[in-house]
């Protein structure tokens, strides 16, 4: 379902954190803090209001919202958001051997990280995402949580994108 900013601001919480609970994956949480911050006068402003209060959460918190995000290239129970943007990039469609290289890099990254690999899969494409995972293995833990909230941010970004009218349209 679609809705207008409007719509959204006349919203009472519950529906609010309905609508724009899954913009940040698994974590209706971020939805129900943001609203508390209505009216918003666009969507810019809804949109940097739900990415302050993941940098604003507690560690613990944001690394729930890491946590909350499935595999790639995995047949893992996820979103409907998530299977859209991996099928987007055909991770739906993994060969065998494509399949167990990312398997075998997202075992190895959790392994050292604590955390699934994330990356917003609209700027990439298989060969891309399979770059930067090899790239990304090699930081440190400090950093990858930096990027994987950056990435999130960017995925939120996407699918409010989707999931607002624009005025006039």
């Amino acid at each position: 379902m679609e809705y207008t900013l409007s719509q959204l601001n006349e919203m009472n919480q519950e529906a609010f954190t309905e609508a724009l609970g899954e913009i940040f994956e698994d974590s209706p949480w971020v939805a129900k803090n943001a609203w508390q911050k209505r009216p918003f006068a666009d969507l810019a402003a809804l949109y940097q209001t739900m990415v302050e209060v993941v940098q604003t959460a507690s560690k613990e918190q944001q690394l729930s919202v890491i946590r909350a995000h499935p595999d790639l290239g995995t047949q893992a129970k996820m979103a409907e958001a998530s299977v859209k943007e991996q099928a987007g990039v055909g991770l739906d469609l993994l060969t065998l051997e494509e399949y167990e290289r990312f398997n075998s890099l997202n075992e190895t990254y959790k392994e050292q990280f604590g955390f699934p690999f994330i990356i917003a899969v609209k700027n990439h494409t298989k060969d891309s995402i399979l770059t930067a995972f090899e790239h990304r293995i090699k930081n440190s833990p400090e950093v990858e949580v930096a990027q994987a909230l950056t990435e999130i941010t960017q995925i939120a970004k996407f699918r409010l994108n989707d999931l607002i009218i624009a005025p006039g349209t």
